[in-house]
């Protein structure tokens, strides 16, 4: 397996998608399976993901800390895994609710190496310890209590049918040894209760390593209340290994990955947007997400809409937003590689719009612009060449923009111009074109500048519809699509509106008729007939909708109106967040997911909406830069990927204070944010906003300069203080300090 190749600290983690509440040694296949029985309702369980019964706790990335609250038959309990000594793994669990005597209701971890007759468990009853070699690997498992019984089987469903037929007081598969092993113990004797596995190169050191796991003080949870935190929780949780593929990849949900796809799923924009909130963390996880999508690439050039176990949707695309997302990896990480391993196929992507869903008629009002599509003679995957397969394409399924559409099967499009990636292709021309001239292609980068204007010029002229004073898809034949979505914001992103329209736009996201009010964005405007179906893309919040209009706002300027909807976003958020929920998609009515059944309550892309909260303090773009916001109040944000290594932001009492791998870059009492910051060993580059007031370093300061103004540095203790003056407009603000 690939785990071979993880760092030691990721060998155990719940790397099975279809059964978050077990744990897996990768490299070794062993597995450690929570598993319960309740007697009161005969039932047993594994946990699997299909049927809801956790409740995803805190968890670090890497699986070194992991909690969940299961619920069976009516009793409930807490789990936490932890790694507290290096070689050893910990188990533990907490009784917090009874639905029956617990003396009835039995858990049961369950310890394999599935696939390997060959393994042997043995258990000794003397002194209750549990032990096996895997390719020379020793096992030990030790309990802080001695087990009521150890009893083996085949697997886990002939446990399961044992329980089914003879209840919980059989015996008849007691023993001390045989292939699969269960240590099982009742609440009622053990209402808490850990446990400890050990590995080492013989059977001492093993049980060495359990028994000091075992002997170790629990650490202090880990904290969950921060948007930070949720993006922690949402990439850990949906982190799974793909055993078909044997790599590691961030699922869109462990509930889909089984059953729906025949054991993995890459959705093309998801997979980015994970690789987005792996970033944050951990580059290498963001790294194994973009290499997994990437390696998806056709012959014909485009990156497929959807592959998965049982299909494969080559035929067409999902919107061109990779680009973007990977450079902004690529800033948080410093990982260079990302751009080689990616430039060169986006680019292909890129231009494949160009030849494939350019499928209006010669005279068509906005011929230049692009359409959805499926394209035909490329692969068999479901739907391909019907307007649903084109549909498909824009990840927007069933959206009423394009119910007035129809499909023209000569081109293979929807006969409709879309604003939305028209003006997603302006912003991956424009990075693309970044990447091209730093690679010193600027044939390439002036070539795709070029396409970029012109793009932008037919979508302002085209698709804005002076009647309703917004952007909006248009047929081929020249009418404008009735129904409005938040991609009409898109061309925000793209620096495609003029002042006039802009003013339009912002009237349409303020307005309760139309995108405004409590509960935005949602995904057509609400005087819309379809905003009523509250089925997927037909009136529901969705976060990429809310994410890419959020970075549309702040591209234009609107930073006040951006913040607006970050704190709107981040209260939707969080109104499923405090049930342990990370929906798909939200009612635009209750802002909750779980009202209607068609929502996966934790989907991969929710992380998008705890990142808007994030941005609203650390973001990077391409047309600012990185950016810092010192806001009002007391709080932080970090330790987080950024400027190179790791990062954190903390406001108090008024001074906010930047640090980069534990070495204070600077403090400052000035409010606001600070747009293109430059951190480098010796000198620091930022645009502060315009009010003035003082910064604060360590080091002594060699020289300095506000604009084209000379400034000089005070020493006041063990800080240098530099007095920033109130200037009309924001200027840059470089300072060198003494190495």
């Amino acid at each position: 397996m690939s785990g071979d190749r993880l760092a030691p600290a990721r060998h155990w983690n719940t790397w099975r998608s279809e059964y978050p509440a077990q744990i897996m040694h990768l490299p070794l296949g062993l597995t450690v399976t929570v598993t319960a029985y309740a007697a009161a309702a005969a039932s047993f369980t594994d946990f699997p993901a299909v049927k809801g019964q956790l409740t995803y706790g805190p968890r670090d990335v890497t699986a070194r800390d992991v909690s969940f609250s299961a619920r069976h038959g009516g009793t409930g309990f807490d789990w936490r895994w932890d790694q507290p000594v290096e070689g050893a793994l910990r188990g533990a669990w907490r009784a917090t609710a009874f639905g029956e005597w617990g003396l009835r209701f039995w858990i049961m971890p369950v310890f394999e190496v599935e696939g390997r007759e060959d393994i042997v468990w043995r258990f000794d009853p003397r002194n209750g310890v549990l032990a096996a070699e895997i390719d020379g690997c020793h096992v030990a498992v030790v309990g802080s209590q001695a087990p009521l019984m150890a009893t083996f089987h085949k697997d886990r469903q002939a446990l399961a049918a044992e329980l089914a037929e003879f209840g919980y007081f059989y015996l008849g598969s007691r023993g001390t040894s045989g292939r699969m092993a269960v240590l099982r113990y009742n609440l009622d004797e053990m209402p808490a209760m850990h446990f400890a596995v050990g590995l080492g190169a013989n059977g001492t050191e093993a049980l060495q390593k359990a028994k000091a796991a075992l002997a170790m003080a629990p650490a202090p949870a880990l904290p969950s209340n921060g948007a930070l935190d949720a993006i922690r929780d949402i990439v850990g949780w949906n982190s799974v290994h793909d055993f078909i593929n044997d790599w590691p990849y961030m699922s869109l949900s462990r509930t889909w990955v089984a059953q729906k796809f025949g054991g993995f799923g890459l959705w093309l924009t998801d997979i980015f947007y994970h690789a987005l909130g792996s970033s944050f963390l951990d580059t290498q996880m963001a790294r194994e997400n973009i290499r997994a999508v990437l390696a998806t690439e056709t012959p014909q050039g485009n990156l497929p809409c959807l592959i998965t176990g049982r299909d494969q949707w080559i035929d067409r695309s999902q919107p061109p937003v990779c680009s973007l997302i990977l450079w902004k990896i690529w800033k948080h990480t410093g990982a260079d590689d990302l751009v080689e391993l990616g430039y060169r196929k986006l680019l292909r992507a890129h231009d494949w719009w160009f030849t494939h869903r350019d499928g209006a008629p010669k005279g068509a009002t906005g011929k230049g612009l692009m359409s959805w599509g499926t394209s035909a003679g490329i692969g068999d995957g479901l739907y391909k060449g019907t307007k649903l397969g084109a549909k498909n394409e824009s990840s927007m399924d069933n959206s009423p923009i394009h119910d007035e559409s129809r499909f023209d099967a000569a081109s293979g499009c929807i006969d409709a111009f879309d604003v939305g990636l028209n003006a997603l292709l302006v912003v991956d021309a424009e990075v693309l074109a970044d990447w091209a001239k730093a690679l010193g292609d600027q044939a390439t980068a002036s070539r795709l500048l070029e396409r970029a204007e012109i793009l932008r010029q037919r979508i302002a002229v085209h698709l804005w519809d002076g009647s309703r004073e917004i952007f909006a898809n248009r047929r081929w034949s020249g009418p404008f699509v009735r129904s409005i979505a938040p991609t009409s914001f898109y061309p925000l992103l793209a620096d495609a509106a003029d002042t006039a329209q802009q003013r339009g736009l912002l009237a349409a996201l303020d307005s309760p008729r139309k995108f405004g009010g409590k509960w935005r964005l949602p995904s057509v405007t609400r005087d819309d007939p379809a905003y009523h179906d509250n089925v997927y893309w037909r009136g529901r919040i969705w976060p990429p909708l809310n994410y890419l209009t959020y970075q549309g706002l702040k591209r234009a300027g609107f930073d006040g109106i951006a913040a607006a909807l970050a704190a709107d976003t981040e209260e939707v958020f969080e109104a499923s967040w405090a049930r342990r929920q990370c929906p798909e998609n939200f009612s635009a009515e209750t802002g909750l997911g779980d009202d209607q059944p068609d929502t996966d309550l934790f989907y991969g892309w929710g992380v998008l909406m705890p990142i808007v909260a994030v941005n609203e303090f650390l973001d990077v773009t391409p047309w600012h830069g990185w950016e810092v916001t010192h806001k009002p109040g007391d709080w932080q944000v970090g330790p987080i990927n950024a400027f190179g290594g790791k990062t954190v932001m903390a406001a108090k009492e008024g001074r906010l204070t930047l640090t980069l791998d534990d070495r204070q870059v600077f403090a400052t009492d000035i409010s606001g944010r600070f747009r293109h910051v430059d951190i480098g060993s010796h000198r620091l580059a930022f645009e502060p906003p315009p009010g003035g007031g003082k910064i604060y370093l360590k080091e002594r300061v060699k020289r300095a300069s506000y604009g084209a103004s000379v400034i000089t540095a005070r020493q006041i203790g063990d800080e240098a203080v530099i007095d920033l003056p109130a200037v009309a407009a924001p200027q840059l603000c470089i300072v060198e300090v003494q190495p």
